[in-house]
């Protein structure tokens, strides 16, 4: 077993649509219709990842 690292990953399926919704440990939300791309996105931390209230 390993040890935890503290990091929490959310992804909610947006009712009535075919929309997953992420929320990266790091505050970087994504929305994705492919649970592979969402996971992906999620796992490839920091890349492509821009935490709520960071200038584009």
């Amino acid at each position: 077993m390993t040890a935890p690292t503290g990091e929490v990953y959310r992804v909610d399926w947006l009712p009535g649509t075919d929309l997953l919704h992420g929320t990266c440990h790091c505050g970087a939300e994504h929305t994705a219709e492919d649970p592979v791309a969402m996971w992906e996105w999620m796992l490839a931390h920091p890349e492509g990842h821009r935490p709520r209230g960071t200038a584009v």
